[in-house]
């Protein structure tokens, strides 16, 4: 009997703390933010929060419950876990800032097409914006529209906690070309040697005149272009006259190369350029084969023959 006074005597006394309690501005105005109490959390021997204590059905235990109950724990949003774990993947895609209209004032070698990859739009673009034929003509210091761009640039960032994906080898996708190299030792052909003496004319005494030097004709005669034959003369290789004659003229070319002509029968002379030592000088008279001179280090002889003032072919008169 004392025990049940007792507990009686305690549940009134801490019925009256909080309804006391309850009366203060703070309280209240705590219990006002927490608002109506959820039933997550039970403790025995206290009564319902915000309100006197009542005993329970099962024989005087009391339950408060847990204002913050159900409320859960908020998740951090951190790279690679919560919401953003949900991305799959390694490559995230960024839009650049937009690339305003800009002018371009065209100049002599542009074309449509360069100026479209030099500013990075395309030609359909520029042609739209600036209402060009298909033919994408332009003239020189027409004022082109260049129209906006929205660059896209594609980021290959791995995911934290993924490793970055390995490219694939060209050679993956597409076999290697199938090369088929020759050895270092394989001989190189050598291409024909043309035989410039197939085009020597050899000295039968039946013609006019004799061939001034013993080697082949390396540059035939072409009226307008090369008024004679060139004719192979290591330096110092004697040059004798083609027949006789008089010494008409002796004379240097624009390199100081002596010239040599001589009169003959018939209103025919004959010239010999390119030579280096002369044993003959203007006046002379000489027989054919007499040696005039000795070949220059141009290598070669130039030979004429002319019918008065124009030159004839000399293979003629061999």
């Amino acid at each position: 009997m004392s025990s049940r006074i007792f507990r009686g005597i305690t549940a009134v006394s801490l019925s009256a703390v909080l309804a006391g309690c309850q009366s203060l501005p703070a309280v209240q105005q705590d219990l006002a933010s927490i608002g109506a109490p959820s039933t997550a959390t039970s403790f025995p021997g206290f009564g319902r929060a915000g309100a006197a204590a009542t005993p329970a059905a099962s024989g005087g235990t009391q339950v408060v419950t847990d204002p913050y109950a159900g409320q859960g724990v908020a998740q951090p949003d951190v790279p690679g876990g919560g919401a953003s774990a949900s991305q799959s993947g390694s490559t995230r895609t960024a839009t650049a800032p937009a690339t305003p209209a800009r002018k371009h004032r065209v100049v002599a070698g542009e074309t449509g097409w360069s100026i479209s990859r030099k500013y990075g739009v395309t030609p359909t673009d520029l042609a739209a914006a600036n209402g060009l034929d298909a033919a994408m003509t332009l003239r020189v210091g027409q004022e082109l529209t260049i129209p906006a761009t929205t660059a896209t640039r594609v980021s290959d960032a791995s995911v934290p906690g993924q490793g970055t994906p390995t490219p694939t080898p060209p050679s993956a996708s597409q076999p290697l070309p199938d090369e088929k190299t020759a050895p270092s030792s394989t001989p190189v052909a050598k291409p024909a040697t043309p035989d410039m003496g197939a085009t020597r004319t050899a000295a039968s005494g039946s013609g006019k005149f004799q061939m001034p030097v013993a080697g082949s004709i390396v540059r035939a005669y072409s009226k307008g272009s090369n008024d004679g034959i060139d004719l192979a003369a290591p330096t110092g290789t004697p040059v004798n006259a083609a027949a006789g004659g008089t010494v008409a003229a002796v004379t240097r070319d624009t390199d100081g190369v002596p010239i040599v002509v001589i009169r003959h029968q018939g209103e025919l002379m004959t010239v010999y350029a390119g030579m280096a030592g002369l044993s003959v000088q203007k006046g002379d008279q000489v027989k054919a084969g007499q040696q005039i001179g000795t070949a220059g280090g141009a290598g070669s002889i130039h030979f004429e023959v002319r019918q008065g003032y124009d030159s004839v072919n000399p293979e003629g008169y061999f």
